[in-house]
């Protein structure tokens, strides 16, 4: 079992902080079928003093039993937060002098210990700034943050078959993979932001961003005078509309939109200083960022770049009568969906 890799017969499955998600696709090709999927809330996901988290166990053997998936083989999300993803160039070999070089520089590359983490690597392609060169992507978690999963899961009888980063996963699921141009998917999540450019179905830059929709709420609520439950309602009401509500949620807001916004810039910029023969196609919102008010707009305004709401279920097929329900509900499977449509 590895980070990256696994095998065919699987599911995919989410767990988040607060709820849990999973996905079985059949077939093969870009294109896969909607077999099964499941959603619940969960309480106290978090275990106490080392004690297995019964209440977790027990919402997953209720979900698994409700989707009536049969497998016993999952994928498993890990936090972006608390995996380190790179790319990074190497020499162009042999395959087996390439393996060996790469295991042999694997130290070097990430910030932890390689007894005390779970390391795997993926070549991406031919580099395409510098030539003789090969670009791959590395992924690293502490052993006992996968250990964690993959103890909670077995002991429900699961068989862990690989861990994949969440923003990794997400992204597979909303990007056209027939697309061969650059395209950027951001995320905003509750404390912190992904944001992956991808190219060719590949990983060509990660970064995690200490900024959420929590730092919007704590604006509105100081600028608004208001309670946490009424900014958040302000927000996803108003959003960044400066046509609504006399434009004071836009007000209240901008200054950290504005602060995100030059995050963002900073990540287009060094890819373009990096690849500077590649132009981003587009751009992906997922979370928080796909659902306030005219975020994508003012995101589009300010990079130039075009962009659009991501829709988990795009590189899916599923009978027509389900259609709205799944679009209602789309922003919250993406990591499920993109785990379940890995190629083993």
């Amino acid at each position: 079992m590895s980070i990256l890799s696994g095998k065919s017969d699987f599911f995919g499955l989410d767990i988040g902080s607060t709820s849990i998600r999973l996905v079985e696709l059949k077939g093969r090709g870009p294109i896969k079928r909607l077999a099964k999927y499941a959603y619940a809330p969960i309480n106290n996901p978090v275990p106490v003093d080392n004690k297995p988290n019964l209440v977790l166990q027990d919402s997953l053997k209720q979900l698994i039993t409700k989707s009536q998936i049969t497998t016993k083989n999952v994928v498993v999300s890990l936090p972006s937060q608390k995996v380190f993803t790179t790319v990074v160039e190497v020499d162009k070999l042999a395959p087996k002098e390439l393996t060996k070089s790469i295991k042999y520089q694997l130290a070097s590359f990430i910030p932890t210990k390689i007894d005390e983490s779970k390391v795997d690597w993926a070549i991406i392609n031919d580099s395409p700034a510098s030539p003789g060169k090969v670009e791959i992507v590395i992924s690293s978690v502490l052993n006992n943050v996968a250990q964690e999963k993959i103890d909670l899961l077995e002991s429900i009888g699961l068989n862990v078959i690989a861990l994949e980063p969440d923003n990794l996963a997400l992204t597979r699921a909303l990007l056209d993979p027939t697309n061969p141009n650059p395209q950027l998917v951001f995320d905003l999540g509750s404390n912190n932001s992904d944001l992956v450019i991808s190219m060719n179905n590949a990983a060509m830059l990660t970064r995690s961003i200490n900024f959420g929709i929590e730092s919007l709420i704590k604006s509105a609520m100081a600028e608004l005078n208001v309670k946490r439950e009424q900014a958040a309602e302000l927000i996803f009401k108003f959003g960044l509309n400066q046509m609504k509500a006399s434009g004071q949620v836009y007000k209240a807001i901008i200054n950290p939109v504005n602060s995100l916004l030059s995050e963002i810039d900073l990540s287009i910029k060094f890819f373009v200083n990096k690849y500077p023969n590649l132009k981003l196609d587009k751009i992906v919102v997922a979370g928080s960022s796909a659902i306030i008010p005219d975020f994508p707009l003012v995101l589009a305004n300010h990079t130039g770049i075009n962009v659009e709401i991501g829709n988990a279920w795009r590189n899916v097929t599923y009978d027509a009568n389900k259609q709205s329900e799944l679009l209602a509900i789309s922003n919250y499977f993406g990591v499920a969906v993109g785990l379940a449509e890995r190629i083993e």
